[in-house]
């Protein structure tokens, strides 16, 4: 069964894990190239984050940034806060409506296909 873990999966969203293409590359044994695509995808992400960081800090809390599967909550049991899954997944799935998803692998994937 863990073979199958990362296996491609038809209509999931584009921010799925096994969408990578540094792990991609990785499973066919392309090491030199999975390193250099994790590398740009690791530095792209830094910029989305210092991004997101300067327009807090420019537009104040409201700029906070939401995560799109979870929502915070008070756990029922503990009180601690807690992120709870908020379903919204499953519909966006079904309806194949990703427009919510940031691009995080395909502008990378193009780059390195482009070469």
């Amino acid at each position: 069964m863990a073979c199958t873990l990362n296996e491609p999966e038809e209509g999931v969203a584009p921010t799925d894990a096994r969408n990578r293409p540094d792990q991609r590359l990785m499973e066919e044994q392309n090491y030199p190239a999975a390193n250099t695509m994790k590398v740009k995808l690791e530095e792209a992400q830094r910029t989305r984050r210092r991004a997101r960081e300067s327009k807090i800090a420019a537009e104040g809390s409201s700029a906070k940034y939401e995560p799109k599967w979870f929502v915070k909550r008070e756990c029922e049991i503990t009180g601690e806060e807690i992120w709870r899954f908020n379903d919204e997944y499953w519909q966006c799935k079904e309806s194949q409506s990703w427009e919510r998803c940031p691009l995080l692998y395909l502008e990378d994937q193009q780059e390195e296909d482009a070469t």
